[in-house]
């Protein structure tokens, strides 16, 4: 491939992307500049999951996510990101797409479900006690209305579903029942029907997102862990939840779009079951492994790697060295073992300098 070398000129703002509201317009919903680069974000993102030598490294800016309040799940758990105004925090928390009663709380800018009252005891009780939505019925109109300008996106655009197959039985059951349910033999049966039923559910509202919009990916939320380790051994994993994230990134891929796992937790004993259901991208966080995770299944699997902290009122030329030499680190075997910078609280001056030499480093 004939590869354009970089220019400074590369660097001009040549417009704004389109970013969706988020938390009030802060944190992810500022401002992001449009750069005059060689390929756009999307199609940099592309060849890295086609395992081929992208334009740079890429970075969590290069996305653009959508959870759209056509989802009550993202009312009710306050975390609506979509071109509609943003909401007020008296107007979040709320019942969910199954009328869970969530509960947001300001000082941790969440939502919780109300305790003390789950819904569902055993799981073998689901068909009984369990509404479902109807999925056609979601005002899909209004999000037409409010976010086909988000098919003009020139980064890679996808929508994010919270709430999914685990964290949806501890939704219904509370944590502790939830967790005892998947090594319940006179339950697990139960569980692998309602777990195939919220596929159908997930697959129905994808089919929707799409008639609306052109995406280029899932976000899929289903937290595994804690701090310290997971919520369930790896044999587990693999019987009673694997499968169903496999089911709908199966479902994705058919439709040409990447799938990507949000797991908040220690999860790195879990990547096997991650790699099994063909899970594209998995932002794992610091309390993980990630370099021997990338040793280890960077072929297989997209990891986020955050960049050294640089220290309050760094020099230029400190961030530019620390740029350089995170580059450097990671240029060599990159194409193959691609990952995203994730960086977004970082200082500015460094993400320049890692495109920079990403740019160089690939050309």
């Amino acid at each position: 491939m004939s590869r354009v070398p970089f220019s400074e000129a590369e660097f001009e703002v040549i417009g704004e992307h389109i970013t969706t509201t988020s938390f009030g317009g802060r944190i992810f919903g500022r401002s992001t500049p449009m750069y005059n680069t060689p390929v756009t974000p999307k199609e940099n993102l592309e060849l890295c999951l086609r395992r081929e030598k992208p334009y740079w490294f890429p970075a969590f800016g290069d996305f653009c996510n959508l959870e759209s309040r056509t989802n009550l799940d993202h009312v009710a758990r306050a975390e609506v990101m979509d071109m509609g105004p943003p909401y007020k925090d008296e107007e979040k928390g709320g019942k969910d797409l199954f009328g869970i009663d969530w509960v947001y709380v300001p000082t941790v800018g969440g939502s919780m479900v109300k305790p003390g009252n789950p819904t569902l005891g055993n799981v073998n009780d689901w068909p009984e006690v369990i509404k479902f939505p109807d999925v056609d019925a979601l005002d899909w109109d209004e999000c037409r209305r409010l976010n086909s300008v988000l098919n003009e996106s020139t980064r890679s655009l996808h929508v994010t579903f919270q709430n999914g197959i685990f964290e949806r039985l501890i939704s219904f059951m509370d944590f502790e029942n939830a967790a005892m349910a998947l090594i319940d033999e006179d339950q697990q049966d139960a569980v692998h029907a309602l777990f195939s039923r919220l596929c159908e559910m997930y697959e129905s509202m994808i089919d929707h997102y799409l008639d609306i919009l052109n995406l280029d990916g899932i976000v899929f939320h289903d937290d595994w862990g804690s701090q310290r380790a997971p919520f369930f051994s790896l044999n587990v994993c693999m019987e009673m939840v694997a499968p169903y994230i496999k089911r709908i990134a199966d479902y994705c891929h058919s439709k040409g779009m990447w799938f990507q796992q949000h797991c908040c937790g220690k999860n790195e004993p879990l990547v096997p079951a991650m790699v099994y259901a063909g899970v594209d991208m998995w932002y794992p966080q610091t309390m993980n492994d990630v370099g021997m995770l990338r040793e280890q299944y960077g072929d297989k699997i997209m990891f986020s790697v955050s960049p050294p902290a640089m220290a309050p009122g760094a020099t230029d030329a400190e961030v530019d060295a620390s740029a350089r030499a995170f580059v450097d680190k990671y240029a060599a075997d990159f194409a193959e073992k691609p990952f995203v910078v994730f960086s977004i609280f970082g200082d500015p001056r460094y993400s320049k300098a890692i495109y920079k030499y990403s740019r160089i480093a690939l050309s």
